[in-house]
């Protein structure tokens, strides 16, 4: 099982992709949007704002998110982490359950093209 703090850092790693990304990729981080994650392992929930490529802000608070965000995802550590370091694949996560999104279709779509 991950820890907080494996989690936190696959977040962070997440922020330097997304800051690193360019052309197709970079447009699908450009939006600003609230951001939230919710480790159901842990009972955790990190918040932030992804704001041009970036996850800025990123809060950690117990249980699940007080208010909803605009992208709100939930899964275990471990999916998290699998996802960050591209040993899972988004679609079929999703597809089979083990990853939750609440957002837009179109944020959908390029939080998928990001993962």
């Amino acid at each position: 099982m991950a820890t907080i703090e494996e989690c936190r850092a696959a977040l962070d790693r997440l922020a330097e992709s997304l800051a690193g990304a360019k052309g197709e990729l970079r447009d699908a981080a450009a939006p600003d949007r609230s951001l939230s994650c919710h480790i159901t392992d842990l009972d955790v929930t990190f918040s932030g704002h992804l704001v041009g490529g970036h996850i800025q802000d990123v809060e950690r608070r117990a249980g699940t998110p007080e208010r909803r965000a605009e992208i709100a995802l939930t899964m275990s550590g471990d999916d998290l982490v699998a996802l960050v370091d591209g040993r899972l694949n988004f679609a079929k996560a999703w597809a089979a359950g083990r990853v939750r999104v609440q957002a837009s279709l179109r944020d959908v779509l390029r939080l998928r093209s990001l993962l």
